[in-house]
């Protein structure tokens, strides 16, 4: 099959994709058309049918797998698949594997090495606490490995909760080494449990969407609470390590206008922040670079608030 990564203007399309999204619109002129968004491991399309009740635009649904024959044009600086026929594949022709976006690095390995920081933690209580999710749990490690860190900007596949809770210890690891001041065990610890609260804030894929908690509560609220309930079935958990956990938690997008319900105030908090934000950033323009073919000026990008660019010569 081709790739979703490896299409470019002027393309035909004739493969079999997944169906992310699908819904009927309107154009100003009334005529009636649909919006559709296919996906396959390395990505998504933004797709129209403009003849929706042309005979060779077969009926299906979002989160089918459908056979598209269509051309590849550019709308406003983005691909867009200009759909002409469309049938509704039946199990077998196709291999799930090809079309959910999937970290590149191997999951159970990536979750052993997590394990082996996890071993490292010395405090009696934080080390329990850490085990009780990622040892004892068996279905909150089934649901942790198979997670997205989000929906979009980053990390957003599956084993991406793990591949970013992985790289965020690491640099906490790192910061230890450098800053003796820092507390290794809170640190490490709450650099693992920082996003615990994606396992229930996010829909698993297919969907990958908020789920009805996610959408009240929010990732951090909802890890703070996981760890409370957690370590009041830890005996004799002193009372201001675990606040001291919970801080980082709930501090730990580091300002109120991305969604921190508290500031740092210690420390590891602050530590936590920046290991969290230069993990997401960088994963974000890893992300836009490889999903561009062509080096120079990218374009201006709101999340980095720059015009950005993609250099001729790697390294």
């Amino acid at each position: 099959m081709k790739y979703i990564k490896d299409y470019k203007d002027g393309d035909r399309v004739f493969d079999i994709y997944f169906c992310k999204y699908k819904s009927s619109a309107v154009t100003r002129n009334g005529k009636n058309y649909d919006n559709v968004i296919l996906q396959d491991k390395t990505g998504t399309l933004d797709a129209k049918i403009w003849e929706p009740n042309n005979a060779g635009i077969a009926d299906f649904d979002a989160f089918d797998y459908i056979e598209v024959y269509g051309d590849v044009t550019s709308f406003n600086g983005a691909l867009q698949v200009n759909i002409k026929r469309v049938r509704k594949c039946a199990e077998g022709e196709y291999d799930e594997k090809e079309y959910m976006p999937v970290s590149s690095k191997n999951i159970n390995e990536m979750f052993d090495e997590l394990l082996k920081i996890i071993d490292s933690v010395e405090n009696t209580y934080l080390k329990k606490l850490l085990e009780s999710f990622f040892v004892e749990d068996k279905e909150f490690i089934k649901t942790f490995k198979k997670s997205s860190a989000a929906k979009t900007v980053h990390h957003g596949f599956i084993g991406g909760l793990l591949e970013h809770t992985l790289g965020v210890t690491k640099l906490c690891e790192y910061y230890c080494t450098a800053y003796p001041i820092l507390k290794r065990d809170l640190l490490v610890t709450a650099a693992v449990c920082h996003d615990i609260g994606k396992t229930r804030e996010i829909s698993a894929f297919p969907i990958n969407n908020y789920t009805d908690e996610g959408q009240f509560l929010g990732h951090i609220v909802i890890g703070s609470e996981m760890i409370g309930e957690k370590i009041k079935e830890i005996d004799g958990f002193p009372p201001m390590l675990a606040m001291e956990l919970k801080h980082c938690i709930l501090s730990h997008h580091g300002e109120y206008e991305f969604g921190s319900p508290k500031k740092p105030a210690i420390i590891e908090a602050v530590a936590l922040n920046f290991a969290d934000n230069t993990d997401a950033k960088l994963e974000t323009f890893k992300e836009i670079l490889n999903g561009t073919q062509e080096s120079g000026w990218l374009g201006f990008n709101k999340f980095f608030d720059s015009n950005l660019i993609k250099s001729e010569v790697d390294g």
